[in-house]
């Protein structure tokens, strides 16, 4: 018997990243690190459709995948991905965190699990850029309220033109299990 599709999805969580490494044009990734305190991720599809006309209609069209563009809020980015991903340093001694403007920031894999109603879905952006987290905060009055920080967000299609994975509710519990282990490739199988 079939597992059941999710009708409708909420509540993002396991976050991770995996700095991207190339060497003589392989792409390999670095063990996922996990990034507490989810908020929201919001990627809008990035492309154009470009129509061509011939005999007074659309006669082709084309249309480009130019990946994901948007922004994961988080409640806060750990020190250990500003400096994996924007480059930070931190003191030997001081244990004090700099950033450099001629630091170039690394490319790394996003990977996530959203809930639905009837399975939990996983997911991986394969090569993300993010711009480095904003700077911010707010006084305390009555209650105390959180402040968050957002990283915009660009995933791109890889050479081989990959650009996210996600499971299904076919996906075998193995795989979705050893999600979060390795970045997931396909096997071919």
């Amino acid at each position: 018997m079939a597992n059941t599709e999710n009708k409708v999805q909420f509540n993002l969580k396991n976050v991770h990243y995996a700095v991207v490494t190339e060497t003589g044009g392989v792409v390999s990734w670095a063990t996922p690190v996990a990034v507490p305190g989810a908020v929201t991720l919001t990627l809008d599809p990035a492309g154009d459709v470009t129509p061509f006309y011939a005999d007074g209609i659309i006669y082709y069209k084309s249309i480009s995948n130019q990946g994901y563009s948007g922004s994961l809020e988080m409640a806060r980015f750990p020190d250990q991905m500003l400096k994996d991903v924007w480059g930070f340093t931190e003191g030997t001694t001081s244990k004090v965190l700099t950033e450099n403007a001629n630091t170039e920031p690394k490319d790394f894999a996003l990977l996530y699990q959203i809930d639905g109603d009837a399975d939990n879905q996983y997911y991986v952006l394969y090569s993300c850029a993010g711009a480095r987290p904003g700077i911010g905060s707010t006084t305390n009055t009555a209650s105390k309220e959180p402040q968050t920080q957002s990283s915009e967000i660009t995933a791109s299609a890889m050479a081989d033109g990959r650009v996210m994975a996600r499971t299904t509710a076919e996906t075998p519990t193995a795989t979705k299990t050893g999600w979060f282990a390795a970045v997931y490739e396909e096997t071919g199988d």
